[in-house]
């Protein structure tokens, strides 16, 4: 049997990398594919769920006052487990913790990242078998290497990030993430166990039809995002209207969704929570990463996502992001009060 050497293999595609990068130690690459092993063991549970007992709710409530879901807990188990065990991670922040968590030993103190993730997001779709994901970012730590990290590694700006990335569980299982070099996916073959790289330098197009926003809380929106919304129903073909809805509810769903295809996520404030439901350092620093390197934007509504400076672990933020001429629109909308 002939063997394809065109598909290149996550470990591969990253020796590759490194083979390009002068005096590369390859302790990132090592973290990513870390990264990558546990989603594989998430993915197991995510797809027989069904059949076992690990749907719906452990009958706790998150830092966030949400209600944790079982899968919830093995994905951050998992994560946690494998970053511990490796030898490139410093320590870890998760959306399903209170605090920070520093791998405090000798090899651990030497490593250079530190990783924040959100476990599993958009868990309250588990039970009704829609895709869902994982997400996480990569800083590099700003504390001396060889003693315990501490909180001022992990509240860094979003631009400090150097690699961030996202698994979706859906019909394929893929991993997507970005570095300053670029944005590239990978989808497991089961088969073989392997993520196989299917595609390479993703690029966010300049624009698109799509807008993905939770209409339920129209009335609630600001003027400038109820008029915005208004525009996307009423645009006619000649400017590249009307616009297609799509809101899975499921962040990591729906903005793959408009990576690939081109669109606009928004998820703005409200009046009853002004700062939104998004978490800045788990959902949005990733995602603006992301989208940014692949040619796209992200804002707050007035400011760019990556420069703002975080305060806390669990800071929330209204989000905006997608194709670029896309966003653009939306700014014109946002000045208005």
């Amino acid at each position: 049997m002939s063997v394809n050497r065109t598909i290149l293999t996550l470990d591969e595609f990253t020796i590759q990398q490194l083979r390009d990068v002068p005096n590369a130690t390859g302790e990132l690459s090592r973290l990513l594919r870390d990264i990558g092993l546990a989603a594989k063991r998430v993915n197991v549970e995510v797809n027989k769920a069904g059949l076992v007992d690990i749907l719906g709710d452990a009958g706790t409530v998150n830092v966030q006052g949400e209600e944790v879901k079982k899968l919830d807990i093995y994905a951050n188990d998992q994560l946690i487990r494998v970053l511990k065990h490796g030898i490139s991670c410093a320590g870890i922040a998760s959306e399903e913790l209170d605090d920070f968590v520093a791998f405090d030993d000798e090899i651990s103190n030497k490593s250079k990242y530190v990783c924040l993730f959100d476990p599993l997001d958009g868990s309250a779709n588990i039970d009704v078998n829609v895709s869902i994901g994982t997400i996480f970012c990569v800083y590099k730590r700003v504390t001396p290497i060889g003693t315990p990290v501490a909180m001022e590694d992990f509240l860094q700006p979003g631009h400090q990030q150097v690699a961030a990335g996202y698994v979706i569980y859906g019909s394929s299982t893929m991993l997507v993430y970005a570095t300053r070099r670029g944005v590239n996916g990978f989808t497991l073959d089961p088969s073989i166990g392997e993520w196989t790289l299917s595609h390479p330098d993703i690029k966010c197009p300049e624009t698109g039809r799509i807008y993905s926003v939770n209409h339920g809380n129209f009335f609630e929106y600001n003027e400038g995002v109820k008029k915005y919304i208004t525009a996307c129903q009423k645009k006619d073909k000649s400017n590249g209207g009307p616009y297609t809805q799509r809101y899975i509810g499921s962040m990591v769903a729906d903005v793959h969704r408009n990576l690939i295809k081109g669109g606009i996520f928004t998820y703005p404030g409200t009046t009853s929570k002004p700062a939104g439901k998004l978490r800045l350092l788990y959902e949005c620093n990733p995602f603006a990463f992301i989208v940014e390197v692949a040619g796209g934007k992200a804002t707050d509504g007035t400011k760019r996502i990556l420069d703002l400076q975080p305060t806390g672990l669990h800071q929330r933020t209204p989000f905006f992001v997608g194709s670029r001429l896309m966003m653009e629109e939306l700014e014109t909308y946002m000045l208005i009060s």
